[in-house]
């Protein structure tokens, strides 16, 4: 089995690619200059806008980088249920004084568009969310000397990643925050996830190419877990969520160790799809009724998690986070990698001596 490529970043540290304003160039470049993996989130984003965060990270630094894309969905909402739910949202448009957003407003998230700039412009590392992109498109990429992740949450999905001709799996557990990557919304299977120590040992005995894990990881002592289960590498979202550099909003960054929110919870309320998030006000009220419909359900509610935000008022924000959430550190997001490191560093040592008694 071959390693993901050390020479790219020497730490087996990546910054997850959180969409939503968080991944930004500034967060992304201090983690690959402290010699972890930085990553851009494309999601929701123009193909112009990743463009031009993507010239801002090359003028921040020179080391290896990822870019994230979300897969186009599938048109599998059901409208009359949507309207239903626009309907209960109904309050919350004139709590915040603002209009409820148009569920047609696109499924594709520029997708194409977003890979012709990737392929004229190529970046060291592209990986992939929602799902599994044609041969042809990670052939392409490996021509241009892209590296390529795919998101799998089962050995079954990552089985799919490796046939598509990917170089790499990151191998998403249930515990992680923010949305989960299953390549099809299967509502029947909503909370079923995997843990990740079982998933990695799972994925790594399903397919031949590399492991990334990814999910709940907060401390250097998981990341040595998830390597000495058989991952290359270890993927953290919500720990960098709270790191200087992060362009989260300042209440999203409170709630993490705030003693208000206490657990997270699996959602549809807030875009329609699976996601991990603080149980807050929105959640609690507007999550057992949220249809399967992703990306409808997303531009819903995007005027009013925006409004929630401008108001101050984190209840009605998507408090994406994993697990390990109440562990995040306010770091500078280089200083925060050089920790994960030295603790990593320190784990290796006390397994060796502990495996050498």
């Amino acid at each position: 089995m071959s390693s993901v490529p050390t020479d790219l970043f020497p730490h087996p540290i990546v910054q997850a690619p959180m969409a939503g304003g968080v991944a930004v160039p500034q967060l992304a470049a201090a983690v690959s200059e402290a010699g972890g993996l930085g990553f851009l989130a494309a999601g929701y984003k123009t193909a112009d806008g990743m463009y031009q965060e993507i010239k801002q990270l090359r003028g921040l630094t020179s080391r290896p980088f990822g870019v994230n894309l979300f897969l186009p969905q599938p048109e599998t909402a059901d409208p009359a249920a949507v309207g239903v739910y626009a309907h209960q949202l109904a309050g919350e448009a004139t709590w915040y004084d603002t209009e409820l957003g148009d569920p047609d407003s696109g499924r594709d998230d520029g997708y194409d568009a977003k890979l012709a700039v990737l392929l004229d412009n190529p970046v060291p590392v592209v990986s992939f969310h929602f799902g599994v992109p044609g041969r042809e498109v990670l052939d392409a990429l490996r021509r241009a000397g892209t590296y390529t992740l795919v998101t799998a949450t089962t050995a079954e999905e990552a089985r799919a990643v490796e046939r598509a001709g990917a170089d790499a799996v990151i191998a998403q557990g249930v515990e992680a925050g923010g949305h989960q990557g299953t390549h099809h919304d299967v509502p029947e299977t909503d909370g079923s996830g995997t843990g990740l120590l079982s998933l990695v040992a799972q994925v790594r005995e399903s397919v031949g190419i590399p492991v990334v894990a990814a999910g709940g990881i907060m401390r250097g002592g998981q990341i040595a877990a998830v390597l000495a289960a058989g991952a290359a590498a270890a993927q953290l979202g919500t720990a960098f969520l709270a790191a200087h550099e992060s362009g989260a909003h300042a209440l999203h960054k409170q709630a993490l160790t705030s003693p208000l929110y206490v657990r997270t919870e699996l959602t549809r309320a807030f875009s329609g799809r699976p996601a991990r998030a603080l149980v807050n006000r929105f959640l609690r009220e507007h999550g057992p009724y949220a249809p399967a419909a992703y990306p409808d359900v997303h531009h819903l509610t995007a005027p009013l998690r925006k409004a929630a935000a401008k108001a101050g008022d984190a209840q009605g924000m998507a408090l994406w986070a994993g697990q390990g959430h109440r562990m995040a550190r306010e770091l500078p997001a280089g200083q925060l990698v050089e920790v994960l490191a030295a603790e990593l560093a320190a784990a290796r040592t006390a397994l060796s001596a502990g495996g050498a008694r």
